[in-house]
Parts: C-alpha cells; sequence; structure tokens
C-alpha cells in the first residue's frame, strides 16, 4: 500500500502543477476565457479514479482539470486544450470548461451546473442494458444540489437501481455564497440521499485514500446490482471561484484552517508515518515539476487550432457538413 499512496501523491502532485502552470499562463495571457480551478480538490479525482476501471464512465464539472488528468489526460494536451492549440484533447475547440477523453471514460467536464446527472444516468443505464459491469461516476459541487437535474437524476437512478454513484465534491461554496445559507440541511447531497432511498457516505474528500476506499466500495455495490450510492466528499479550492475572484468573501481562519488540511500535505505527512524517507517523496515532487515544466514548453510550441477542425466532433458522424 505505500507504494501506491506514493504513487496517489506523485499523481495530485503533477495536478498541482499542472493547475499552477495553467494559472500563470492564463495571467501571461496565453490561456483564452477563464479558468476555474481544481488546486486543493485533487485527492477526490486521484482517489476515485484509482478505485475506479479502466473503462468506468466519469462526469465532471467545469472545475474539472483534476479529474481528465487523473483519467490519464496528460498536462500537455490538457495545457494545449487551455491555450487553444490542435494538440489539445479537443483539438483547441474546449477549452478549460470541456476537456474531454472518451477513450479513457473521461466524458467531459460541463458548464451547465448540474447538466451531466442525467447524462451519468444515461450511460449507467447502457452499461447496465449492455451488461458490461461498468459504472458512471457523476462529480459535481454542493451548487449542484439546488438543481432540479440532481434531484431527477437521482430519483431516475434509485427507480432502476442503476450502476451510478453521485460524488459531490462540498468545497462550501456555490461560486461566492456559502451553500450553508441556501440549503436547509448540514450535508446538502448525503442528507438528501434518503429521499430517495439512496445509501450515503460523507467523508474527508482531502485524504485520497479514504475517497479511494469510499469509492471502491460504491462502485463494487453498483457492480453487484445494489444500485446507486451518494458521497459527499468535503473538501476546499485553495483559489477563488474563477480567475476573477479574490476570494475575499472566505473567512481566514477558515482559508488557514484549510490549508493546513491541503491533501498533498495530509499524503506527505502518511507517508512519513509509514517510514518512506522524505527523499523519495522529494523525487515524485521533481519527477512532477519536471513532466509540467516539459508540458508547458510542448503547449506553447504546438500549432494553434485548425479552422478546418471547427465542425468535427459535433455530432456523432463526425460532421455537420451534410446537414446544413
Amino acid at each position: 500500500m505505500t507504494h501506491q499512496l506514493l504513487d496517489r501523491y506523485e499523481q495530485m502532485a503533477v495536478i498541482r502543477r499542472t493547475e499552477k502552470a495553467a494559472h500563470d499562463l492564463f495571467l501571461a495571457g496565453k490561456v483564452k476565457g477563464t479558468t476555474h480551478l481544481a488546486s486543493g480538490q485533487e485527492a477526490v479525482a486521484v482517489g476515485a479514479s484509482a478505485a475506479l476501471r479502466a473503462d468506468d464512465y466519469v462526469f465532471a464539472t467545469y472545475r474539472g482539470h483534476h479529474h481528465a488528468l487523473a483519467r490519464g489526460a496528460s498536462p500537455a494536451a490538457c495545457l494545449a486544450e487551455l491555450m487553444s492549440r490542435s494538440t489539445g484533447l479537443c483539438r483547441g475547440k474546449g477549452g478549460s470548461m470541456h476537456l474531454t477523453k472518451a477513450d479513457a471514460g473521461m466524458l467531459g467536464s460541463y458548464a451547465i451546473v448540474g447538466s451531466h446527472l442525467p447524462m451519468a444516468v444515461g450511460a449507467a443505464w447502457s452499461a447496465a442494458y449492455r451488461g458490461t459491469g461498468q459504472v458512471a461516476v457523476a462529480f459535481f459541487g454542493d451548487g449542484a444540489t439546488n438543481i432540479g437535474a440532481f434531484h431527477e437524476a437521482l430519483n431516475l437512478a434509485a427507480v432502476w437501481r442503476l450502476p451510478v454513484l453521485f460524488v459531490c465534491e462540498n468545497n462550501l461554496y456555490m461560486e461566492y455564497t456559502p451553500i450553508g445559507s441556501v440549503t436547509p440541511v448540514p450535508n446538502p447531497a448525503a442528507d438528501r440521499a434518503g429521499s430517495y432511498a439512496l445509501p450515503s457516505e460523507l467523508i474527508d474528500g482531502n485524504d485520497v485514500e479514504v475517497v479511494e476506499d469510499a469509492v471502491r466500495t460504491a462502485a463494487d455495490r453498483a457492480r453487484a446490482g445494489e444500485g446507486p450510492t451518494v458521497i459527499e466528499a468535503r473538501t476546499y479550492r485553495h483559489h477563488g471561484h474563477s480567475r476573477t475572484d479574490p476570494a475575499t468573501y472566505r473567512p481566514a481562519d477558515e482559508v488557514e484552517e484549510w490549508l493546513a488540511r491541503d491533501p498533498l500535505l495530509l499524503a506527505r505527512a502518511r507517508l512519513a508515518e509509514l517510514g518512506v524517507p522524505e527523499g523519495k517523496v522529494d523525487a515524485a515532487d521533481e519527477r512532477a515539476e519536471r513532466l509540467v515544466k516539459e508540458a508547458v514548453a510542448e503547449a506553447e510550441a504546438a500549432p494553434g487550432a485548425d479552422p478546418a477542425d471547427a465542425l468535427t466532433d459535433v455530432w456523432a458522424d463526425g460532421g455537420a457538413t451534410w446537414r446544413s
């Protein structure tokens, strides 16, 4: 298990540095549009992905860089996408909020809050119909629990006992509003699961091993035909909602408390408890830094998006020319 935790740590370190690179490139004017960074939430993506099969389905939000990377997208391809390069995950057409890697089961990140939850239910229905044993996972923020699609998705998934996991990344804020000020229950996802006769679990979303264990247990239940599970992972974003948000609405003591519980710090401390030499952990950090530095150079050197690709990948048949 020690080597697995070290691998998880290195993967989180790669994601953290990739997001730092995205931030720096944005400030340098090389990323068009906005970005929603998931720094601080890496343990949810890495832990969950480690518990899933390679052919399982993942749906994420516009704050989804960490999920794309955890499912196997390279830092170079992600950064190239943010920079509108032809070598990007979607050949420069999707940008920060629409990272997709279908061949790894990463079926997109979605800008419309809650819109992907019914899609995950549909993917789970498809897997159940085909008898593949696949599981679909919908990651969403706490704000999505007040969207109608959340309740519709849970209801249908429960009625049909579909192999779908609903994983809420509760970072305490829906954009700039504390979730607690607009929701009558303390745990917006977990406390509502019972309304649909679904099991739920409230977990520490900053502990990569806790996340992995919870998702693996829920995935095993789903594959055994026991239906969906709601997992609420308590976590915290290190940055504001988007790059235009200084996050001054968050209390200083709250920020300090959560920064002390950084997923990388927690994993590093546990590795020390397990007797892993500090040099090994430092080497993992160095590899992550080198990988992302090379990814930035590769993305910057890549050609811009080709206008000829604008109408490809729009329809299932690959193009839209015949429709016009």
